[in-house]
């Protein structure tokens, strides 16, 4: 279906739109039919690059991603009664202007007014840009890992923590991460980049380690729960990443990142007071209701 006729880069041939909209829809159609619910997909990983012809990509012009959503796999999906969403984008913070031309298409939001970013080119404000003209598209982060020859792959907790607090303080709804398993060389690998997975399977032992991204995602997902609703959280030092959410239940939880020395902090809500000691190099996570 591409000009090159393989899958190492390369761009879309536009009159295999529909077929390829088929494609997704049989894709969701056969595994919703073995109890897998897709709840959402993008036309494509980086639509941005093709990754110079080193591994399995396809580049997408920004007008053929909208007609391709648009005219044929959103149609396609509403027909057939499919409820997975389609989220737009799926690349770098840097494209938020991309995205706001996208979300302009009045025809286009009506299949998708969602936008998935990665996280490896720009910052995580960006996308406040894209929701304050467009408050209403759903935000998700989509991509982003650790590199296994980092020699703080076990211990970065701090960075990750610090990470999906301006991700979620910038209008994202949720945070995932690539790869979710991968042995101690970082395989299987397709493409020319260091990769490592949330955890470590060795190749020959088949022992797990667990990288500091893991720790991170395990204060974030035990306490922050489906439906949260982020409120403000506010410091006056710049070196104590925090965000704070509100549970369907009413309980409220606030993640605190301190890659800094301990120290203690005095945490104020309303008339609420409490002096929290925080350990160095740490991640901690309060709830309360």
């Amino acid at each position: 279906m591409k000009f090159n006729g393989t899958m190492l880069g390369g761009a879309m041939r536009k009159h295999y739109l529909p077929a390829y909209a088929l494609y997704y829809q049989k894709f969701l159609q056969a595994y919703a039919a073995e109890g897998v619910a897709v709840q959402a997909l993008t036309t494509q990983n980086e639509v941005d690059t093709d990754q110079d012809g080193r591994m399995p990509a396809c580049i997408w012009p920004q007008e053929y991603e909208i007609q391709f959503v648009r005219d044929h796999l959103g149609p396609l999906l509403e027909a057939s009664g499919v409820p997975t969403k389609i989220w737009m984008l799926d690349h770098n913070y840097n494209l938020w202007g991309r995205a706001m031309c996208s979300l302009e298409d009045e025809k286009l939001r009506k299949y998708s007014n969602a936008i998935a970013w990665h996280g490896y080119v720009g910052t995580p404000d960006m996308m406040s840009k894209v929701h304050d003209a467009y408050p209403e598209a759903e935000m998700h982060w989509t991509e982003g890992g650790p590199d296994y020859r980092d020699p703080n792959y076990l211990t970065d907790w701090c960075k990750w923590g610090a990470t999906f607090s301006e991700i979620f303080k910038n209008w994202c709804q949720s945070v995932t991460s690539w790869n979710l398993a991968l042995d101690e060389q970082g395989r299987p690998n397709i493409g020319p980049f260091p990769c490592g997975g949330v955890v470590t399977i060795d190749s020959k032992t088949r022992e797990i380690t667990r990288s500091g991204q893991y720790w991170a995602f395990a204060h974030y997902s035990r306490a922050g729960r489906r439906g949260a609703r982020r409120f403000d959280s506010q410091t006056n030092t710049t070196d104590l990443h925090h965000v704070a959410f509100e549970n369907t239940d009413g309980q409220r939880v606030l993640a605190l990142s301190n890659p800094g020395a301990a120290r203690t902090i005095e945490l104020r809500l309303g008339d609420l007071g409490a002096s929290v000691p925080l350990r160095a190099d740490s991640l901690t996570t309060l709830a309360w209701k």
